[in-house]
């Protein structure tokens, strides 16, 4: 899958991957209800992604059944690459202190953290 998911589309995945395979109504009526999306906006997101060959689909009767052909584990990592190469010039350390720096780190945050990089040192 090369081509970025959209905002829009991503909450398509996000269905798909807390549950698996759906048909177009049954994630149409698991999307959030504030978005007022229609079963044709719904079915035109999964045609998008399948385009973009994030989801497989199968046949169901008169119906196709959807499901992720990338795990979200996956989908998080190269998201996750993308914004430290574009924002941070690859760097996890500019990432941290940018979020150190505008308060956005609790106690609990900077513990966890403190937890991993102890955990990595071993």
């Amino acid at each position: 899958m090369s081509e970025r998911i959209s905002d829009a589309e991503h909450a398509v995945m996000e269905v798909l991957w807390k549950e698996s395979p759906l048909a177009a109504a049954e994630v149409a009526e698991r999307i959030t209800p504030s978005r007022g999306w229609s079963i044709r906006t719904v079915k035109t997101m999964l045609s998008r992604l399948l385009a973009k060959g994030a989801l497989v689909h199968e046949e169901d009767g008169r119906r196709y059944l959807y499901r992720p052909a990338i795990a979200r584990e996956d989908f998080v990592a190269r998201e996750s690459r993308r914004l430290l190469d574009r924002m941070f010039g690859g760097k996890l350390t500019p990432l941290v202190a940018h979020l150190a720096e505008q308060d956005e780190l609790t106690p609990a945050d900077i513990a966890e953290i403190e937890a991993l990089l102890k955990a990595l040192k071993s």
